[in-house]
């Protein structure tokens, strides 16, 4: 912008901030017109001399020849003197700017920032229907909080900044009338709680995340973003970066992830996403933060069903259930959308929501499909079914014909390629885990249903049922190998080791293994020409009923938190049941 349309402008409403390279050729009241000029002949200097550094060649020199990387550019005989000339001057001017900033110089940078701000806010009041009047103002408020980023290199001022009370001030300015002040100090923010930048200071880290919590940070940001128009890009880059400062300080405190979401994060997250179109960027940052605010926290589970949440996901995923996603981002999209309903779908409550809304019924369809969509809906069945909690789901997939979907996909294991990112051990992992949760919970006419599909086709299922069990029984043989040759850790206790031990076995086919020989044992309990055939194929391959007796009891040991304690007990009971009928 010239000073031309400045002269010009129209003050019908709140001036934007003009793009950087514009703002080079405006003059203000403390930084002169020449001033400027110079400015820019000084950076036009430095660019010359990137350009010119780009060129230069790295001579080898020896150790004894211990000559500086400036040194050895300059004596670089292809360069010009005007080349030499350029890359001392971009040398001398970048040692200049290198200054680190200090406890005084903050309190100067904060005491100007303080000024300006008050200054805007004078003329604002003073000059609500003229913009021209507080334009400048808001332009040197702009530069400032540009400056105020210096404080991010230096984290341990960070106890500092919060003593000297900027965090209110600084937080005030999400609710700038121009939203370019809003988004500026968003981007600010972002820089501040840069991860890596937390981390080098483990103490200011705390002061500064205590003080943005005691200010409701989150809400702040959430009212922001609720005005912020994404058809304009900078404010699409500010609700960007306001969701990296919320992944940022979740990062560092878990306990943020509830604030955020009871702070009315959950709910824009969950407006957001039913958003046209249906899917872009911030679409996919928006998944990446719903997925961190439910994986771990069960009150927030509890208020994304509460927000309708369940139906929003299953109204995202619905678009996937002919359609692949176009490009690897969507395709995370997806997955994300996957990961959220599982982790939703831990509680009661929304797996109950879950029934409601049909969303068995997409599944059962993306399953047929043969989509990329399979995977995610292949372990959100999973999760729908597992546990007592699962029994309404598993009674109801039989009853609109899953079984004719699932079995397919147990007799045969989809081959892997660019679209199927599930591995054939997760996928027949999660298959075998729901018919499990089906032999588990399914009753009456929907159990014999289910129980007839192991008698068909000459006991095939059956055949396979070992054939999986033979496999998982090799995976696991070899991870008990590594276990006992490994040496001692010395550094945990034997009760932790043995924990570790315990999920390295889980995560290298034991869990499948599990799986596979429960329903191994269900369905031989209800028909002796099972158990033959089981004892048969057994004989055959050289292996015994011993060894799934032995991996059952270990199971009955293990089982996890799905329900609670009278569950668990009955649950062991059953099992061990089963084991000495076998």
């Amino acid at each position: 912008m010239d000073i031309g349309e400045l002269l010009s402008f129209k003050p019908e409403a709140t001036p934007k901030r003009p793009h950087e390279d514009d703002i080079e050729d405006l003059g203000t009241p403390e930084q002169p017109r020449n001033r400027q000029e110079e400015n820019h002949k000084r950076m036009k200097r430095i660019a010359q001399a990137k350009e010119a550094a780009e060129f230069t060649k790295q001579s080898e020199f020896s150790s004894t020849e211990a000559i500086s990387g400036v040194a050895a550019s300059l004596l670089d005989p292809e360069l010009t003197e005007e080349q030499r000339l350029n890359i001392l001057k971009y040398v001398e001017s970048e040692e200049a700017e290198g200054e680190v900033l200090d406890e005084q110089g903050l309190k100067k940078l904060l005491l100007v920032f303080e000024k300006k701000n008050l200054k805007n806010q004078e003329l604002r009041i003073k000059y609500p229907d003229n913009p021209g009047k507080f334009m400048d103002s808001e332009l040197e408020l702009h530069d400032m909080i540009q400056e105020l980023k210096a404080v991010a290199a230096v984290p341990d001022l960070y106890p500092t900044l919060v003593e000297l009370n900027g965090i209110p001030s600084i937080l005030e300015l999400l609710s700038h009338p121009n939203t370019d002040i809003a988004v500026a100090i968003v981007d600010l923010l972002q820089e501040i709680t840069d991860v890596d930048i937390l981390n080098e200071s483990s103490e200011g880290a705390i002061i500064l995340i205590d003080a943005l919590r005691k200010q409701q940070i989150c809400a702040l940001l959430v009212q922001n973003m609720e005005r912020l128009n994404e058809q304009i890009r900078e404010e699409a880059d500010g609700v960007h970066n306001t969701l990296a400062i919320v992944e940022n300080l979740t990062e560092i405190n878990t306990a943020i992830a509830y604030e955020a979401a009871q702070q009315g994060l959950m709910t824009w997250l969950l407006k957001r996403l039913k958003q046209k179109p249906p899917y872009d960027a911030n679409k996919l940052y928006c998944s990446e933060i719903l997925s961190i605010l439910i994986q771990n926290n069960n009150d927030n589970r509890l208020l994304l069903g509460e927000s309708d949440g369940i139906d929003i996901l299953l109204q995202q995923l619905a678009i996937y259930k002919r359609h692949d996603p176009i490009t690897t981002e969507e395709q995370e999209y997806m997955e994300n959308m996957f990961n959220c309903l599982c982790s939703a779908l831990m509680t009661k409550e929304n797996r109950e929501r879950f029934l409601k809304g049909e969303g068995l019924q997409l599944m059962n369809l993306m399953l047929r499909e043969k989509k990329m969509s399979r995977n995610g809906s292949l372990k959100v069945l999973d999760h729908s079914m597992s546990g007592p909690d699962g029994r309404e789901n598993c009674n109801k997939f039989v009853d609109i014909l899953g079984l004719r979907t699932i079995f397919p996909l147990f007799m045969k294991t989809p081959k892997r390629n660019k679209k199927r990112l599930l591995s054939a051990d997760a996928h027949e992992e999660h298959v075998c885990a729901v018919i499990a949760s089906m032999l588990r919970n399914c009753k009456g006419s929907q159990r014999q249903r289910l129980l007839s599909k192991f008698t068909e086709n000459d006991h095939e299922k059956v055949d396979r049922l070992l054939e999986l069990h033979l496999k998982y029984l090799d995976k696991l043989e070899i991870i008990d190998r590594e276990i006992n040759q490994q040496s001692r850790t010395s550094n945990i206790g034997e009760d932790e080791e043995a924990e570790n031990n315990y999920l390295k076995r889980l995560t290298g086919g034991l869990f499948s293994l599990q799986m596979v020989d429960y329903i191994i044992l269900e369905v031989s309990a209800t028909s002796e020409a099972i158990k033959q055939r089981v004892v048969q194929i057994l004989n055959l391959r050289g292996a015994s009923m011993k060894s799934i007796r032995n991996v059952m009891r270990e199971y009955a040991e293990n089982l996890g938190d799905d329900g609670d304690s009278d569950w668990k007990e009955q649950e062991q009971a059953h099992i061990l049941s089963l084991v000495d009928r076998f």
